[in-house]
């Protein structure tokens, strides 16, 4: 049991070692604030060095059920996934415990999420309690993940890049009267900004380093005719608006479809 000390300032890990006398307990001590990646990332390689199979992480913040390991090392024992995830949107009885700011930011990372990462049938990416098999955890860039905020959404980006199959984890949404630090409105254009990033690493490693299929040519092809649609009937829009004339239904289609088609592709 790996206890990763980021610098605390209420010094987690003297606590931790004052108090638990499990010989299993190993305190490790960052020497200035890195960040919960780097806390995540100190604990797989602790977990890598120690010969461990599979790795859970549960933060310390009293939201996560350590009852509920055994439903995430599961899937991973007997090889259905490389990496489990919690949900807490799975039962939608429990949906209202969430906070609404939380409940909408999270809606709002899950769709930019499943764009950037390729996992369109996951839902709560920001979920820190998860755990991994030490054979994808050892093919991780380290260095290049994120340390911060958010490292939970980069890593299912590069798991993605690994080919690894991640499974969502039903799991109550529990809070008390904790104060997060995480603020949407801060991270929101941050978050943006490397979701958009990562979309395009995506698609570049996937359909034209990795592999060339069909949807390699489909791509470009369809996002042109999107492009022109959007261009060609936004354009006549305002021409129609200016001359006060409308459009002819050819136009309108002319328009239309390469929107449509593009779509599609």
């Amino acid at each position: 049991i790996y206890v990763i000390d980021d610098c605390c300032p209420e010094d987690s890990g003297g606590f931790v070692e004052s108090n638990c006398e499990d010989e299993r307990i190993v305190v490790i001590r960052h020497a200035k604030n890195e960040g919960v990646g780097a806390a995540v990332m100190t604990g797989y390689k602790a977990a890598i060095e120690g010969g461990m199979d599979i790795f859970v992480k549960v933060d310390g913040d009293g939201q996560m059920d350590p009852s509920l390991i055994p439903d995430f090392v599961a899937p991973i024992a007997a090889g259905e996934a490389d990496y489990t995830k919690g949900n807490r949107f799975f039962d939608l009885k429990y949906i209202h415990l969430m906070p609404k700011v939380r409940l909408w930011g999270n809606v709002i990372l899950s769709f930019m999420t499943k764009l950037s990462s390729g996992y369109w049938n996951l839902f709560d990416p920001t979920n820190g309690y998860t755990a991994i098999h030490r054979d994808i955890a050892l093919h991780l860039p380290f260095e290049k993940i994120s340390r911060r905020y958010f490292f939970e959404t980069d890593i299912l980006f590069r798991l993605n890049i690994l080919r690894a199959v991640v499974v969502d984890i039903p799991m109550d949404a529990k809070y008390s009267d904790e104060i997060s630090s995480l603020k949407i409105s801060k991270i929101f254009f941050e978050f943006f900004i490397k979701h958009i990033r990562n979309f395009l690493k995506r698609i570049l490693y996937n359909y034209y380093l990795r592999d060339v299929s069909i949807a390699s040519f489909e791509l470009p092809v369809g996002l042109a005719m999107l492009l022109f649609g959007l261009i060609f009937g936004a354009r006549n829009w305002m021409l129609s608006i200016s001359s006060g004339q409308e459009s002819s239904s050819g136009t309108v289609m002319l328009a239309a479809l390469p929107v449509i088609i593009g779509l599609q592709f």
